[in-house]
């Protein structure tokens, strides 16, 4: 595939160029992420609140939040295929129309003259609904960001847009447990039906490509598996699985965390505070890192991956005594180390699958997939997992905590095995490079 590459870039020099407006669309992707972000989990900080109100068991809220991952599954395939078909505006607008009308439908469920299932139906429709608008704005961004951005500044744009589905988790902790639940659904509606228009903002391409794989239309998801070496789908196995834990696990933490935190005594705003923590203390993490990858650690994003992983791994495994024996004090300093770790290498993963499999959206697809498998698959599993009445305290989930730390655990050893070639770069490299000697000859021409 690289020769491919290679012979197509001899046959034509294209001056590459950046356009102001990529910044517009940047934002309007990232409030849309914002916004799938807040849909999505917004029941689980308020999941006891959610169950008392509505007279439905808790593992049936905990389903709303279920819902997006299991969509997202079901789709992931699709996705590549549909927005190949129809590009990044018109993708953007669709999802942007359908996450409205979703919107209304979970606060048309909050209505008192609704049967508890009557209610749980219609809020399972719309988070059904939400989880397809937020599995295609998570796949568009390594794709945006590939179509409108040079090197300087891919990983950066990456980051903010895939960081802005965590921030709008970070803002749904915050947010949801003010009020009643009703006035909370009511809350998101509102915001939904501001924010939902930005989609028109989008633009599908610049009329000169950033860089020569920004001018390239991604292959059939088949023909790229098939031309990838043996090395390169390890590599990307790997990438998968280790995206997949990193950003499972965290998942799986803040749908429960109230349930995790309610057995010693917190209640949804404690518990709420601390997922708030982990997400805040990523964000600014990755704000702060990411601009390094896109400037001085350019070449460097799968040794990164090997280094912080052990630390990471580290750090859930000590959260299994921190819960309920430190105090907050233990959960706070171990999550904010957990958040900054993981979210420094969220983007760093999703960069370097698409440097490996030369085509965004199959790699966000598929990394994407893995997550919300794993985050689905901890979150079902948590009931079985969950200490019984006669525990110290009761119903506790420290079996789930340990479950999270051995699935942390086995990521070690794979990262060390990876060599993450960024062949993508390289090529980028050599066609800029291409590009400024021959604008430099045809200056010294005139």
């Amino acid at each position: 595939m690289v020769e491919k590459l290679e012979a197509a870039s001899s046959q034509e020099t294209v001056h590459y160029r950046l356009y102001k407006r990529r910044f517009i669309g940047a934002t309007a992707l990232c409030l849309l992420n914002c916004l799938g972000g807040m849909s999505g989990s917004w029941f689980s900080a308020i999941a006891l609140d959610t169950a008392e109100a509505f007279n439905i068991s808790v593992s049936r809220v905990n389903w709303l939040s279920n819902a997006t991952n299991v969509v997202f599954i079901c789709s992931a395939f699709a996705i590549p295929w549909a927005v190949r078909k129809l590009g990044i505006r018109l993708s953007c607008i669709i999802c942007a129309g359908i996450q409205l009308v979703a919107a209304w439908i979970r606060y048309a469920g909050t209505a008192r003259s609704l049967s508890p299932d009557g209610a749980f139906a219609l809020m399972m429709v719309s988070q059904l609904m939400t989880g397809t608008t937020q599995a295609v704005w998570q796949v568009l961004a390594p794709r945006y960001s590939e179509a409108w951005f040079g090197l300087k500044g891919r990983v950066t744009a990456t980051m903010i847009m895939t960081l802005l589905g965590p921030v709008g988790n970070a803002i749904g902790q915050l947010l949801a447990p003010i009020g009643t639940v009703r006035t909370s659904i009511l809350i998101l509606s509102i915001a939904t039906t501001v924010i939902a228009p930005s989609a028109f903002a989008l633009g599908e391409r610049p009329p000169t490509p950033p860089t020569f794989s920004g001018s390239k239309t991604s292959p059939p998801v088949f023909e790229t598996i098939r031309r990838m070496s043996w090395r390169e789908r390890c590599d990307f196995a790997i990438l998968v699985w280790g995206f997949g834990v990193l950003d499972g696990v965290i998942v799986s933490l803040l749908t429960l965390v109230a349930q995790v935190y309610g057995p010693y005594g917190y209640d949804s705003s404690q518990s709420g505070f601390l997922g708030a923590a982990l997400l805040i203390s990523g964000i600014v993490a990755a704000l702060i890192t990411a601009p390094l990858f896109d400037r001085v650690l350019t070449h460097h994003l799968a040794r990164t991956i090997q280094v912080v992983v052990p630390v990471l791994a580290g750090c859930w495994l000590g959260f299994i005594w921190a819960v309920g024996t430190h105090g907050l004090k233990a959960s706070y300093a171990l999550l904010v180390v957990i958040g900054i770790c993981s979210f420094t290498l969220l983007p760093v993963t999703l960069e370097l699958a698409c440097e490996v499999t030369r085509h965004a959206e199959l790699s966000g697809a598929m990394l994407w997939l893995s997550a919300n498998a794993v985050g689905l698959f901890l979150v079902l599993i948590s009931d079985l997992l969950k200490a019984g009445p006669n525990a110290n305290p009761p119903y506790n989930l420290k079996k789930q905590l340990i479950l999270h730390a051995a699935f942390a655990l086995s990521i070690i050893p794979l990262t060390l095995c990876m060599r993450g070639k960024q062949v993508r770069r390289e090529m980028d490299e050599k066609e800029n490079a291409r590009d400024e000697q021959a604008a430099g000859e045809a200056n010294r021409e005139e």
